[in-house]
């Protein structure tokens, strides 16, 4: 049988002892967390939501430091003192440190971070930026890899980049112009060797060790939001003919 858990055995922050899949925050100060990742907790800890229901001095970190709006609901505060462990569905959890720095991240990945990191919306849909000095915590489908430019990368393995010019998307038409591709564009399938993203200049990658994307949700918000500045007729038909050829060869697939 594993070892216990209790206060006693739970130090600094850092992985649960053993075991990549769970984390313990030391709270001596408040976090940003995702709504769902908590799993248990020791002392006592209060989660807020972003949205309402704050003190002036939470109000004011988050008017400050969570400029994201977007993503408002999917976060909450947590204060308070004590132990805090904390999950995401069974993948890797590990903590980075940024010292004044700039790393974007796919949203679906950020699990947590503290109020010296600024986030705000990149410009690349389904990501988020991190700012500043800080640690945050990050889940990923297996463990992560390091890696410097230039490279090209999986869109579907890419966890994010830190102090390195965004992506631009590299296309392999010879991949593209070949029956097995059009074959998968018509199955709405969508492979690393058709599309990658092409990193450049000085800086850090960091891949998951899976072509999996755990979930689309940070995507979805982000085109959501584009939708609410105002679309034609023609394109929100354009969009919803993309979405239905999508949901078909899924629909296929599975």
């Amino acid at each position: 049988m594993s070892e216990i858990l209790s206060p006693a055995n739970l130090g600094a922050s850092d992985n649960i002892p053993g075991n990549s899949y769970a984390f313990c925050i030391d709270m001596n100060g408040p976090w940003f967390m995702r709504k769902g990742a908590m799993i248990a907790y020791y002392g006592q800890i209060q989660f807020q939501l972003l949205t309402h229901g704050l003190n002036a001095h939470l109000m004011h970190m988050v008017t400050s430091q969570f400029s994201a709006p977007l993503f408002a609901g999917d976060y909450v505060v947590a204060e308070g003192q004590g132990k805090l462990i904390i999950g995401d569905r069974g993948y890797d959890i590990n903590s980075f440190d940024l010292e004044d720095g700039n790393l974007t991240i796919r949203g679906a990945n950020l699990l947590a971070f503290e109020p010296g990191l600024a986030l705000k919306q990149s410009i690349v849909p389904g990501f988020l930026t991190l700012i500043g000095t800080g640690k945050f915590l990050a889940s990923s489908n297996g463990p992560v890899i390091f890696a410097e430019p230039p490279l090209r990368v999986d869109p579907e393995a890419l966890v994010g980049w830190a102090d390195c010019p965004s992506p631009s998307h590299h296309y392999d038409q010879g991949w593209i112009n070949s029956f097995l591709a059009a074959g998968a564009a018509r199955m709405g399938a969508n492979h690393g060797e058709e599309r990658q993203f092409d990193f450049t200049g000085a800086g850090t990658v960091l891949i998951q060790s899976s072509e999996k994307v755990m979930n689309d949700n940070a995507l979805v918000r982000t085109i959501e939001g584009q939708l609410q500045s105002g679309m034609t007729v023609g394109g929100l038909t354009r969009l919803h003919g993309v979405i239905s050829q999508q949901l078909q060869g899924q629909q296929q697939r599975y």
